[in-house]
């Protein structure tokens, strides 16, 4: 499998409630939350980009106006993220054998992080790849489409938390820095992000 064959689910369909705000369209960096993920993706060679949306859906789309991304809509985004994620396995084309699902707020994660997560075309055949920060397994996460029919019939929290808990053992384990996991829910973490420098946010 080679990476042209691994598409990216960017989900960014929250009704951010805690920011007050739209986090998709917060700036980082010069450029929108949900863009730069797109951009994340794309730099790690990862094709096709379904980008799942629901929360101020008009506005996110021109957030994403002449990135190279597919566009769906998770009429449900209020409801769990099963929905969004199931959303975006439906927009995945027949070729495609496995995907990475990036959040739009874990704007830390780099294209070098998810690039390590796609198997070489003689790698094994692990269902899955999980990003580990110190004791918490988070985003970005391969699946293979071996595990997809369990994806779908799982519904709640935590981009498939029961299916990559169930697989944990056949995982490939990726490490991360901790600092890395850090996402962005708040005003108080956005203005955290912008105090920040050095720390690969840029």
């Amino acid at each position: 499998m080679s990476s042209g064959h691994t598409a990216a689910i960017v989900l960014a369909a929250g009704a951010s409630r805690r920011m007050g705000a739209t986090k998709q369209l917060l700036d980082v960096a010069g450029e929108p939350m949900v863009r730069r993920a797109v951009r994340t993706a794309t730099s790690a060679g990862l094709s096709p980009v379904v980008v799942v949306v629901g929360h101020d859906e008009a506005r996110v789309r021109v957030a994403l106006d002449g990135m190279p991304c597919h566009v769906v809509v998770n009429a449900e985004f209020t409801g769990p993220t099963s929905t969004s994620l199931h959303a975006g396995i439906a927009a995945l084309e027949p070729g495609v054998e496995a995907f990475v699902v990036l959040l739009a707020d874990m704007v830390r994660v780099t294209p070098a992080m998810v690039r390590a997560l796609v198997p070489a075309p003689d790698a094994g055949s692990a269902p899955l790849a999980v990003s580990r920060y110190g004791d918490v397994l988070a985003p970005p996460l391969l699946f293979r489409r071996s595990l997809w029919p369990e994806l779908l019939a799982w519904h709640g929290e935590g981009c498939g938390k029961s299916v990559v808990r169930a697989h944990r053992h056949e995982a490939v384990m990726h490490d991360w820095p901790e600092a890395a996991l850090r996402d962005v829910d708040t005003p108080d973490d956005y203005a955290a992000l912008l105090a920040d420098a050095g720390d690969g946010v840029a």
